[in-house]
């Protein structure tokens, strides 16, 4: 049993390293269908600046207009967007509805912009996302090679300050240690789904089968709950290193953090029972050898100080690959990984605690599970 923790380790990073094989994909410099790369902003005067001027940047893409959408901003934002945009033709700033019954903002934000626009092509961006000069172009070409209705480019995330470098590589982590990519891919089935909202290109016609944002309105995690619609919808999707064409600071403080992951987690299981086991999990796997390792130091054992040490080392070497594979630090941050883990089992039981209790909000806006 005390190499149980160990052989789990080293199945899961062996898994990992064939999917960071698997994410890589060629990147195409032109695109000639038209393009609309889609922006909401709520009250982002601090950060769309570099998100903006990025996306003023792209080339190899004709057809390319960009659409802004200010969600209700009670800040500088428009006025921001409006002296960036200057005379470009390609940029169109429009001014969000009032948030309907039933509808949670980002969704409604989404689904505007998308009515606002007939191009083939769909990019959503979040106003943190920066972009390569070719991204767009490269996306869109990748998502018409790949035949795929839904395309999801994780970006490289940026990270600062300590919080944010042990909780913040366990994203993309987690989906190259857990997720069956190329089955995720091939199957039909919804369940078998992942994207990320940050840079998400899509098919207009794919779009508009799976109900667009509209069909996910009141979904905290529309992005998946998105790529699942268009899966029922007959459709296929796709994930894609994205960490050479774009980048991401989410938060940019421990608070901030902790504010996006509670808002969150919550969602990501099926139920509390579920966010259990898959914790208990994880802190089997990457949190027990470190007392192992403690304990046969303490007791002169050396099967417990190898069993413990294989399996806090196997660990680290997971988050290594995930982070060589997106763009991540690759040192000395993984060392923290048994830290990372506890953390997140801390940010589970925080979400579902603040959502049983119904005082989850995020941009002065309650998350209401619909």
């Amino acid at each position: 049993m005390i190499w149980l923790p160990a052989t789990l380790a080293g199945l899961l990073t062996l898994h990992a390293l064939v999917n960071a094989r698997l994410l890589r994909r060629p990147v195409a410099a032109s695109f000639t269908d038209p393009v609309a790369v889609l922006l909401p902003v709520r009250d982002e005067e601090a950060r769309v600046g570099p998100c903006l001027r990025s996306l003023l940047a792209q080339r190899g893409v004709p057809g390319l207009s960009i659409l802004v959408l200010d969600d209700d901003s009670t800040d500088g934002t428009a006025d921001l967007v409006r002296a960036l945009a200057g005379d470009d033709p390609r940029v169109r700033l429009l001014t969000g509805a009032p948030l309907p019954a039933g509808w949670l903002g980002k969704p409604h934000a989404c689904q505007q912009l998308a009515d606002a626009t007939d191009a083939d092509v769909l990019v959503f961006v979040d106003a943190d996302v920066v972009l390569a000069p070719d991204a767009v172009a490269g996306a869109a070409a990748l998502l018409r090679s790949s035949k795929v209705g839904l395309l999801s480019a994780y970006p490289r995330i940026v990270v600062g300050s300590w919080g944010e470098r042990l909780v913040q590589p366990l994203l993309q982590w987690s989906w190259l240690t857990f997720l069956p990519l190329r089955a995720m891919e091939r199957s039909a089935r919804p369940s078998l789904a992942a994207a990320g909202g940050q840079f998400l290109v899509a098919d207009r016609s794919a779009y508009r089968a799976a109900g667009g944002h509209a069909g996910v309105r009141g979904s905290v995690l529309e992005d998946i709950a998105l790529a699942r619609a268009v899966k029922r919808a007959g459709g296929r999707i796709a994930l894609a290193d994205g960490s050479r064409i774009a980048s991401c600071r989410m938060y940019e403080s421990w608070h901030s953090l902790v504010d996006g992951y509670t808002k969150s987690l919550w969602a990501s299981f099926g139920s509390r029972v579920g966010a259990a086991a898959v914790v208990l999990l994880l802190c089997l796997v990457y949190v027990v050898p470190v007392p192992l390792f403690l304990g046969g130091v303490v007791a002169g054992s050396p099967r417990l100080v190898l069993a413990g040490l294989v399996g806090y080392l196997l660990g680290v070497f997971g988050r290594v690959i995930s982070a060589a594979a997106t763009g991540g630090r690759r040192w000395p941050d993984p060392l923290g990984q048994p830290v990372s883990v506890l953390l997140f089992g801390w940010l589970v039981a925080r979400s579902y605690r603040l959502r049983r209790a119904g005082v989850l909000r995020w941009r002065d806006r309650p998350v209401v599970p619909w």
